[in-house]
Parts: structure tokens; sequence; C-alpha cells
């Protein structure tokens, strides 16, 4: 019975020490760790809008208004010219893929064209879904009009369509509707 716990006592003290260590650490790199998401968030809205110099998000009402009525938009940021003009808008969305929610970037310039769309934080199966974050992936969707909904083919898409990743068309599929969600907020906010 002693050793029992002796044992019990013993492996109490390694956990609460481990666990004491998990939470230093924790609290020692949180802030490091935001530095570099917001890094991260702010290279994609970079690489959506290239044209942006700046951007402003957009909050209160107006995002909540967005939020409320085209899920899985999650923020929306105003993409500004060196002369504070609007050149486009960024949508960060979270769409559900095969592995659950994907975080997608989307950039629509003032035109009304898609001029990025890139893909962050995700739990897609390596190797199939994860292939959304290959450029050749979502490199297609440059360019394309917001005129008409994007569909997404298995093969042979039309210019309305974007090729799905061969084995990963659920996760294909929720990165597009994470971007025609994005498309149909963009129309909202200026007024169509």
């Amino acid at each position: 019975m002693k050793d029992i716990l002796k044992t019990g006592l013993i492996l109490f003290i390694i956990s609460a020490v481990a666990a004491f260590a998990l939470a230093m650490t924790n609290e020692v790199t949180k802030d490091k760790i935001a530095e570099q998401r917001q890094m991260a968030n702010e290279l994609a809205k970079k690489e959506v809008l290239a044209a942006a110099s700046s951007f402003e998000d957009v909050t209160g009402d107006e995002l909540a208004t967005i939020v409320a009525k085209f899920a899985p938009v999650v923020e929306v940021y105003k993409g500004l010219d060196d002369g504070g003009n609007i050149v486009g808008y960024v949508f960060k969305s979270t769409p559900n893929g095969f592995g659950g929610s994907v975080e997608v970037v989307t950039g629509i310039d003032s035109e009304g064209t898609l001029s990025g769309v890139r893909i962050g934080n995700h739990n897609e199966t390596p190797g199939l879904g994860a292939k959304a974050t290959d450029p050749s992936f979502y490199e297609q969707y440059a360019g394309m009009s917001t005129d008409t909904p994007i569909g997404v083919a298995k093969s042979n898409p039309t210019e309305t369509d974007i090729q799905a990743i061969t084995g990963a068309t659920i996760s294909s599929r929720g990165v597009t509707s994470g971007v025609n969600a994005s498309i149909d907020a963009f129309y909202s906010i200026n007024g169509n």
C-alpha cells in the first residue's frame, strides 16, 4: 500500500511540475504568438489585395450585419491606396471543409474582380485537403469575375468554376463557399 501511495505522489508531483512549466511557457510566449498571427494576417491581406497600401477594419454595426447575413464571413477590411481611396475589400471567412473550419482570406478589388485567395489555419487532411494551401489551387480564383457564384468542378471546369483538388472535393467546396460568401458580402457593401 505504501508503494502505491509513494508512486501516486511522485506522479502527482511530476504532473504538477509539468503543468506549471507548460503554463509558464504559454504565459511567456502568448504575446509572441499573437504578434506572429497578426503578421500572418497582414501578409495574407496584402497578398490578396496588392493594390492596397493599408487596411482599415470594418467594425461595429456594419461588421455585425455582414457577419449575421453572410456567414461564414467573420472579418472585413477596406483596402486603401496612399490617398485613402478604397481599392477593394478583404474578407476573412471560416467555412467548413472536410476536417473542420478552414480560414479563407479573399480579396476583391473595387471593380468586382477576385484579386486573390489565401488559406490560413485549417485541419484538412495532409496530402489531400491541405493542398488548398498550394498556389496551384488558390491561384485559380485570382482574376475571376464576381458576377456569378463560383462553382467547383471535378473535371473540365468552366470559366466560372475552379478545379477541385483530387480526392478533396469537400475541402475545395468549403473554400469556395467562403469565397462565394465574401462575394455576396462585397455586393451588399457596395449596395448591389
